[in-house]
């Protein structure tokens, strides 16, 4: 019976979301549990749940096995049940003729003729009466012995039935916790978006001549109420280049000591910030050079912070777009504006509901984002316009360009690919 009780697994760090929903103050998010429970809550309850289909096959065979060693006539309680179910034939017997000798004496007393013969008889009813006295209390005796026999034997099958059904019961307690505790963890895996954490460039120009550069700042503010771990993502890129042609951008950024080069080929996570905490921010100096054989075009770049804390292993923070124009060699900018970050899609501000528990299929072929819509590569007055699928997929669009240049999904193969190696 104690292995069917140990097998149940705790459930009560399972309730949280997993994310801060709108108007979630700070101290309630401190009361859910953590990422890291959570995934030892799952481990524990699986664990669990092992060891409760070992102890009941072995629980259920030792309950069969005892049941069927008390259906045998030498088992010790079946034996006792026997001994006494005999002696109380035995002593049922012995009232029975101490009833008849009874009856006898009566009628020999009714026959006698003299007085002699009248309390000769009557002495021996009175033994006999007394003989019937003592069988009477014998058989009760037998009788009550008999019985505890019998309960003994039966209270023995009841409770080996009753372990056999217990295995049965505490393994589907210890599969439903940790059903219960699969399904938090697969919540909480789920990708979420925040707002708070923006990615912004400072310093980046309008319009690029051809064989200059640029240093410009990439400014990543952690505008939540938790402390985050953030990989900022970036993405430049050339209309019309080809992904596998020489870019005619450069771009590095800083790691405090040394430039190093960002790959050209598809958006990249640049500068780890281990941590940031709320109100914060951490700047990355950014390095832009364009060739001296760019032509007239146009370019883009995009930021965005993706990151994770004690309770989410996926945070996206909204991805923001800048449009420059690259300018021949010898070409006048006048005083050039900053790039913009173009206006936030519709839903580019809006935060998922949380998922209700159970009803995560895991995760999808775009990532498993939360109440997500997918959104196209069409791009209206500089924001990426939804065309249907997924809120979280705004921030991750792709504009036809990027397909092109990309194939759709790219960048968000690049999200989901560092989340994953994280979670």
């Amino acid at each position: 019976m104690a292995a069917a009780v140990a097998v149940t697994a705790p459930v009560t760090l399972l309730t949280a979301a997993p994310a801060l929903a709108a108007g979630t103050s700070a101290g309630q998010v401190q009361q859910q549990p953590t990422y890291a429970e959570l995934v030892k809550a799952a481990a524990d309850a699986k664990k669990a749940y092992e060891e409760a289909v070992i102890a009941k096959e072995e629980g259920q065979e030792a309950a069969k096995a005892t049941l069927k060693a008390l259906e045998s006539d030498t088992h010790p309680l079946r034996a006792a049940m026997i001994a006494a179910d005999k002696t109380a034939k035995e002593a049922a017997d012995v009232t029975k003729a101490a009833e008849q000798a009874v009856k006898d004496a009566e009628a020999e007393l009714e026959a006698a003729q003299d007085d002699a013969g009248k309390a000769e008889a009557q002495k021996a009813l009175e033994a006999a009466r007394e003989e019937l006295t003592k069988a009477v209390t014998a058989q009760q005796e037998a009788d009550a012995e008999a019985e505890k026999a019998g309960t003994a034997l039966s209270d023995a099958r009841v409770a080996a039935a009753r372990e056999h059904s217990m295995f049965q019961v505490a393994l589907e307690k210890a599969e439903k916790a940790k059903e219960a505790a699969e399904e938090a963890l697969a919540t909480a895996k789920k990708c979420v978006r925040e707002n708070g954490l923006t990615s912004l460039a400072v310093g980046l120009p309008s319009k690029v001549v051809a064989g200059t550069t640029v240093d410009f700042t990439l400014r990543v503010t952690n505008g939540t109420d938790r402390a985050l771990t953030v990989d900022p993502l970036v993405f430049f890129h050339v209309e019309g280049e080809r992904r596998d042609a020489k870019s005619a951008l450069e771009v590095k950024w800083s790691d405090g000591s040394d430039w190093r080069t960002l790959n050209g080929d598809g958006p990249g996570h640049i500068a780890h910030i281990d941590s940031i905490g709320p109100g914060e921010r951490n700047d990355v100096k950014l390095r832009m050079t364009v060739g001296s054989v760019a032509e007239d075009t146009d370019a883009f770049a995009l930021f965005a912070g993706d990151a994770q804390s004690a309770y989410n292993p996926c945070v996206l923070g909204p991805m923001k777009r800048y449009d420059f124009k690259l300018l021949p060699v010898g070409s006048e900018t006048g005083p050039a504006e900053e790039a913009e970050p173009g206006p936030a899609g519709e839903n580019d501000d809006k935060r998922p509901e949380t998922t209700k528990p159970g009803t995560d299929k895991g995760p999808s072929a775009q990532g498993g984002v939360t109440e997500r819509t997918v959104v196209t590569g069409t791009r209206v007055g500089g924001s990426l316009a939804a065309t249907g699928t997924s809120s979280a997929m705004a921030p991750l669009a792709l504009t036809s360009a990027l397909t092109a240049a990309l194939g759709a999904g790219a960048v968000f193969a690049a999200r989901r690919r560092r989340t994953t190696d994280n979670a």
